[in-house]
């Protein structure tokens, strides 16, 4: 929650139609929600966008913010799915949100959810939780482990925020309030599934009321290969996305909205010697940005909204005894808009001591040197170019 002097905003989801009334985000809450958004049948796009406008109480705008493209589905598909159409298929390490809805009706909803280090069920906030397939049984470690989720298989579930996870659970299909047993298909969004507890004797996870607790189900004396279900252990599955903006104006008075908010997705490193170049890779950038490396700017160009490229600053800049250096030096990645505003990434820049030699040097005393080490990220990001810098 985007806070300042006591101001909470307050969120405006926008609409074709006209902006609706503003909710109130609670400082309490730290989060809004929107029950009321819909597609309509007669609307025929496939993918749509959430636009997010902020407000401080008095008034004053923070910003505009994007959701990612969402995908409409108007039902689950009834088709038997398959890995040649994979569009809907959910495959290992993606994010989803699992919700139970009793006898169909809305009003009833209620969503997996972690809060207080506990799972609940939730009326009001949904969670994020990353779904991996498990190890093989009898591996205590937890590699990651790429495909797609079939029913069968048995899966991890990660809360994004805490980190908390439930025990290893077998993914089942759900027909009929029937958990079926001898199905091996891609799940697809918006599927019923059911997740049994592995190694149980079929204890399934379920809801009752707030609280999230085990089910046995009764197995089904006609046919072996199906177990009865509470309405409490069938679960929905669907994907879930989420975009992060990070900024601070701890340091500034800004009057100018916050947005466009700069994203980096890459660096790219070049030249080396006297002069090492970085590329910053990303979204949403404009003239008035500059790279900062920690509190040391950097001289920076302007090449396009998708790319920033900037002098890469002299270790001398980051203390007086970088000459006897030893030790790596991290430093944070920064841009700071020209007004004072700053935008924080999770991409940092490390310095690494190199040593070597100089003609006109004793033999065996090294000179200090400096390699310029790849930038660090997220994985994607990930950049493997050396360049040697001689101090």
């Amino acid at each position: 929650c985007v806070g300042s002097g006591g101001c909470f905003p307050q969120s405006l989801p926008a609409r074709d139609s006209g902006d609706p009334p503003a909710a109130p985000l609670c400082p309490w809450q730290g989060f809004g929600c929107a029950k009321a958004l819909y597609i309509s049948d007669a609307d025929k796009r496939k993918h749509f966008r959430l636009v997010l406008k902020l407000f401080f109480s008095n008034g004053q705008e923070i910003g505009t913010f994007h959701s990612k493209l969402i995908k409409v589905i108007s039902k689950p598909s009834q088709k038997k799915q398959s890995l040649k159409n994979t569009d809907l298929c959910i495959s290992s390490g993606s994010k989803v949100s699992l919700f139970n809805r009793l006898r169909s009706q809305t009003v009833s909803t209620r969503y997996l959810s972690v809060e207080g280090g506990a799972f609940i069920a939730s009326a009001r906030q949904w969670a994020a939780f990353t779904l991996h397939l498990a190890p093989a049984e009898g591996r205590n470690e937890f590699p990651l482990r790429e495909g797609y989720i079939r029913y069968g298989s048995v899966v991890q579930l990660v809360c994004t925020a805490t980190g908390i996870t439930l025990p290893p659970l077998i993914i089942r299909k759900v027909m009929k309030q029937y958990a079926i047993l001898d199905v091996d298909e891609p799940i697809s969004q918006l599927h019923k599934c059911a997740f049994q507890f592995q190694g149980s004797d079929r204890m399934y996870l379920c809801l009752s009321t707030e609280k999230v607790i085990q089910f046995q189900a009764s197995p089904c004396p006609k046919e072996a290969n199906r177990e009865l279900l509470n309405d409490g252990s069938c679960w929905t599955i669907i994907g879930t996305e989420t975009v992060e903006y990070t900024f601070s104006e701890s340091l500034t008075c800004i009057r100018e909205p916050v947005s466009p908010v700069p994203l980096i997705t890459a660096l790219q490193l070049t030249g080396g010697g006297d002069v090492a170049m970085l590329e910053v890779q990303g979204e949403y950038f404009h003239a008035h940005l500059k790279v900062w490396f920690g509190d040391v700017e950097a001289e920076t160009m302007y090449r396009s909204p998708k790319s920033l490229m900037c002098v890469v600053p002299d270790v001398s800049a980051f203390g007086s005894d970088w000459r006897w250096l030893r030790y790596p030096i991290t430093v944070p990645l920064l841009l700071i808009r020209d007004d004072g505003l700053i935008y924080s990434s999770s991409f940092t820049f490390t310095y690494t001591p190199e040593q070597s030699f100089i003609p006109g040097h004793h033999a065996g005393v090294p000179h200090p040197g400096l390699r310029v080490a790849p930038p660090e990220g997220p994985p994607h990001a990930s950049n493997t170019c050396h360049v040697p810098v001689i101090c």
